[in-house]
This record gives C-alpha cells, structure tokens and sequence, in this order.
C-alpha cells in the first residue's frame, strides 16, 4: 500500500450529490456542524428538489448540499467544488459543470447502472464512469452500496433500511480525506437513533468503514489539512438563516419585556422558523400554525392590539394572500413584523430555489397608498440582527415592518458568534395609561415626534376606541370620508415611515472608498457573491467599491450622497431589475442592473466578469 501525503489547503469546496433520499442534506449538514467546531469559517449552499419524493434517479430529484470551509474567511458556498461526491449518473449529470478541472469525482457505481443512466437520460453506451469523458478529472470509483450492504449483513435490517446508511460511508470517508475526527456525527447518530440500537450501530459502523476504506485503499494518495480560520474571539456555533432569524425574533421578545406570538402558515422555504419559535416556549413564545394565510396574519394583528410582539411569516405566495391585512395594520398603525424568506416565482413558481422578486411586492403590493418599513437581512447571522431590527423599530414606530430574508440565506449557514444581550440595542416600549378622569378624552392618533400614536391596551380605562379597516380621522380616530383627512393621514403615514430614517445607521461602504469609478449596489443574500467579487477587482488594481443595503424603506439618509460620488452604480439583483428602479426613481441617477433569475445564486466569477464588461 503506498503511504498517503498529507497537504495544506487554505480552503475547500465540497458537493454531495444523490437523489432526494440518499441523505445528502444530512451528510452536508454533518460535515458543516464538524467543520465549524473545528474553527473552519464556512458558508453553505442546500440545493433540493421542490417535491418530497421526487422521481428517483430523474434530474429533477437530485439533492445537493455544498461547502465552502477554510482557513481564511468564507463569504460564498464557492463558485465551483473541489470534490464531488455523487451517488448516481443524474447528480453527475446535474453537476460536471460546477466542478474544476482536475477535481475530484467520488462516484458510487451502484447509481451507473442501466436503470439509472436510463432515468437520467443517458444513453447506456455513454457510461460516463468508463467512456472517457471524465478523463480531465481525478476520478474515484466505489460501489458505495455493495460495501455498505456487506459490512451489515448481520445487522438485522433490511435491504432497505441498509441502503439508507450508505451516505454515512461518504461522511466517514470525507472526514478520513479532510482529517476531521468523527466524534461531533457519532454523537449525533447516538443521540437521532437512542431509540433503535440497530439503526445506530449501524450507522456507526458504517461510517468507522468510510474512514477505514480511505485508510486502507490505494485509491486515496492524497490527504488534506485545512487549519482553523483566524476569528474574532468569542463562543461560535454554526448556524441557518431561518434558525438565526427566530433567535432575533426571541432576542427582541425578552429585550422588550413583551411576549412572542407568531402566526403563520406552513410554506417553503420560511416553516422552518415556526418549527424553531415552537422549541422556546420557556420564553412565553407562543406559535399558532393557521388555517390559512388570512388568517395567520389576522390573529397576529390581533395579538398585537392585546400587547403582544407579534409576527407573521411566509414566502411570496402566501404574502401576496396577507396582503389585504398588511393594509389593517397599516391602517389601525399597530406594531407587526412580517418575515418574507423570499423564493422564486410567480405563482408557485420554484418552491426551492432563491430569488429577490418580492421587494416591490414588499413597496407597493397592496391597495391604496400603504407604506411600511423594509428591511433585509445580508447572511446566515445577518438574519439575527434583521430580525431583531425589525422588531425594535415596529415597537418604538407603532408601526408594520418588512423583514425580507430568502432561500438561499435561509437554508445556508455560517459560524455565527454567540452576541450579548449587553451589547443588544435596548428597545424602549410604552402602552398608553389608563384615564381616569372622564373629560380628558383618549385621542388614539395623537402622534409624538416620531409621529407614532399611543399603545392602547384593550380593557385599559378611559381608553376606549375605534379600531378597523375604514379611514380614521386625525387625532380622534373616529371615522373619517372627509376627502382632506384622508390626503393628511396618507401623508402623515408615509412621512412616518420616512422619519425612521432618523433612527436607523447611517450607509457605510462594505468594501473600498466613498468615491471612485464604480459602485457595486446590493441587497439581501448576493451580500457574500459581491464581497467577493470587489475583492478580487480591487487586488486586481480595479477603483471598485461596495455598498450592501439592509435598510431599504427608507434609505439610510446618506445613501444619496454616496451614490453622487461615483462615476458609475451597477446594482445586481436575482430578479428582473427592482432595487434599480426604486434607486433610480429617488435618486435620480442612471443606474445599471445586473440580473441573474435562474433560482441560484450569484457566483462570484459571474460578477467579477459582468463588472470588467461594464468598466471597458
């Protein structure tokens, strides 16, 4: 056997690949969880199929989970993977194109038979495992099934059952590859399968033979050291957007002393969030899964009028159905967050997959003149900080707030360092006081300088007041047809929305000077592509810099000013051009869209490439 060499990488990126129930997510997922307690940075990239059970071995039912782990700092899930790993002829076939030349390929020979190249639609005289036209790549081949049912035949389980370990035979040998131990995915296992010691021992085992089978094959000449990144001291874990966003949803719960309730309907990609609000009920967090999207929205407007911090989430579908209540609490101005974890569209569109389509949804997508407030969360932990935000300003404005996340943030994660509640923005909230002299008569729209009206508690004396969907008038908020009244309370509402401008940070420039040739302008989850993407140009000599908008309704009040000092603003965006548009209209300026609406991501290359084409 020849004697395997170990090498120093700064950073790798890995994709598994298989169908829908080959346990890809989990393999991913497990790999992510050893690597960031390790101290890798890391960025991740979950790619599934809409349906559950999607035709097996099809292409529209290949699974794929990418990272991107290192010793420097990570901002993308990685343009293109290092090593492949694919469990049959579809998730090649779906994936070649992303791998560099040279790569490695691990393929299970099991998923290359004539059914499988059948169903991937490839004909059986182009096996690409022995045709050649992997040539170009450091090819592995296993029958990762044939081992996986040899090493449990004495198992006790079925055919079935053992063939659902195989991904613990990819995990094992990876770690074997990377020189990762396996105690963080033996605990798991331990602790998933507590309940049946045949399935746990099994997945043990196998995956000591993963690890075994690298040590002990010629197959595998190299091995590889990535060493812990250099970060910012602290306690870290890794973590979801959607997990991230419900701790800033609880954060925000006990900083202002009031209780949670979330009231949403199930859809992908934002259930996820209920199924973490749910795990907290020690927080006095209180989920209510609706009977539809009207009616999650309406009982959060409701907890809200009773003194709750309320939220409600979905994805587009199900907002463009909250749109009508959005108007109520616009109307009644009562504090409501509502987490739009934005996916591709219209309709239903591409369930699992990413996009930024719903922001003019987000501004104009109800009837009438109804402004609120929009935010967007930047990353993984980004979603924390967003979240947390959205709910601060809600609270201290009296007023609805936006707060746009997408799949792609959603589902990726990042190490996420643990923040302070010390170091937590305090959020100041006041209800209204009881009246107990009958002539001073409550006026329920009597603003304060940031224009927001009292927090009239139900059943609270002396306050007594109209609450619903029609006009009310100024001050008294009686109900009010008269046409001048009206004009007033739209602008009072929007200039409401404008003043929070006052109370938010101003913009900072994310990478590069004020002033130069070309601005890079984003938004929400591109944050880690443009990053990137303005590094590379700038150590290639270019006068690029980056701005990332988080606030987006209103602006940071400097935004304009930034703007005017370059030459050039080129906005992308993953949808048809919408952030341009509003920048456009407000600021004047001749704006240039990049737009990218395929359900993935921005590479970092695409943008590098589009930005070079601009400035020549």
């Amino acid at each position: 056997m020849n004697p395997t060499i170990d090498k120093d990488l700064e950073s790798v990126v890995i994709r598994f690949a298989g169908d829908s129930g080959d346990g890809m997510q989990l393999t991913g997922t497990q790999f992510t969880n050893s690597a960031a307690l390790f101290g890798n940075d890391l960025a991740t990239f979950p790619d599934f199929p809409a349906e559950i059970r999607a035709p097996i071995g099809t292409l529209a039912g290949v699974s794929g989970f990418q990272i991107h782990f290192g010793s420097t700092r990570i901002h993308t899930p990685g343009d293109m993977s290092h090593v492949l790993v694919v469990m049959n002829v579809a998730a090649l076939k779906a994936n070649i194109k992303n791998l560099v030349k040279g790569g490695v390929i691990i393929a299970n020979s099991d998923g290359f038979d004539s059914k499988n190249m059948r169903l991937a639609n490839v004909p059986e005289d182009k096996n690409p495992l022995t045709d050649g036209s992997l040539d170009e790549y450091d090819l592995k081949i296993i029958d990762v099934t044939k081992i996986t049912r040899a090493a449990l035949t004495d198992s006790g389980l079925s055919v079935k059952e053992i063939d659902r370990c195989k991904n613990m035979f990819v995990l094992g040998l990876v770690y074997w590859m990377y020189n990762r131990n396996m105690e963080s995915s033996i605990a798991f296992v331990k602790a998933k399968f507590k309940k049946n010691e045949a399935v746990m021992n099994a997945n043990l085992k196998i995956m000591q033979a993963g690890w075994s089978y690298g040590e002990t094959t010629e197959m595998f000449a190299n091995r590889y050291n990535v060493a812990p990144a250099k970060m910012e001291a602290g306690v870290y874990r890794s973590i979801m957007g959607n997990q991230a966003a419900a701790l800033g949803l609880i954060a925000a719960s006990v900083k202002s002393g009031l209780s949670l309730f979330y009231g949403t309907y199930p859809i992908t990609p934002a259930t996820d969030i209920l199924h973490e609000l749910s795990k907290y009920k020690n927080f006095n967090i209180k989920t209510f899964q609706a009977e539809d999207e009207i009616a999650a929205i309406c009982s959060s407007i409701g907890a809200s009028f009773g003194g709750s911090l309320a939220i409600t989430g979905s994805s587009g579908p199900g907002i463009a159905l909250k749109g009508e209540a959005i108007g109520l609490a616009t109307m009644l101005e009562l504090p409501l967050v509502i987490v739009n974890v934005q996916r591709a569209g219209p309709s239903t569109g591409l369930p699992t997959k990413t996009e930024q389509a719903d922001l003019m949804q987000a501004y104009y997508g109800r009837n009438g003149e109804c402004p609120l407030v929009i935010v967007a969360a930047q990353s993984p932990g980004d979603c924390f900080n967003m979240a947390y935000e959205a709910c601060r300003i809600a609270l201290e404005h009296m007023i609805p707030v936006f707060l746009l996340t997408d799949g792609y943030i959603a589902n990726g994660s990042e190490p996420w360092m643990y923040p302070q509640s010390k170091d937590l923005q305090e959020i100041k909230v006041e209800f209204a006081p009881e009246k107990t002299n009958t002539d001073d008569k409550f006026m329920p729209y009597m603003r304060d300088e940031k224009l927001s009206r009292p927090w009239a508690l139900p059943g609270t004396k002396g306050l007594e007041h109209r609450i619903g969907g029609l006009e009310k008038q100024n001050i008294t908020g009686n109900i009010s047809y008269d046409p001048n009244n009206h004009e007033q309370m739209i602008h009072l509402r929007q200039e409401k929305v404008d003043k929070v401008a006052n109370y938010i940070p101003l913009q900072t420039m994310d990478n590069g000077p004020e002033t130069g040739d070309l601005l890079i302008l984003g938004w929400g989850g591109t944050y880690g592509a443009l990053k990137t993407a303005t590094t590379i140009l700038r150590g290639e000599g270019l006068n690029v810099s980056h701005a990332h908008l988080r606030y987006i309704s209103p602006f940071p009040s400097n935004l304009g000013e930034i703007l005017k000092g370059f030459k050039t603003v080129v906005v992308p965006e993953l949808n048809n051009g919408q952030l341009v548009k509003i920048i456009r209209d407000k600021y004047f300026i001749d704006a240039i869209p990049y737009n990218k609406i395929q359900g993935l991501p921005f590479m970092s290359t695409e943008v590098v490439n589009k930005i070079k084409e601009i400035l020549a």
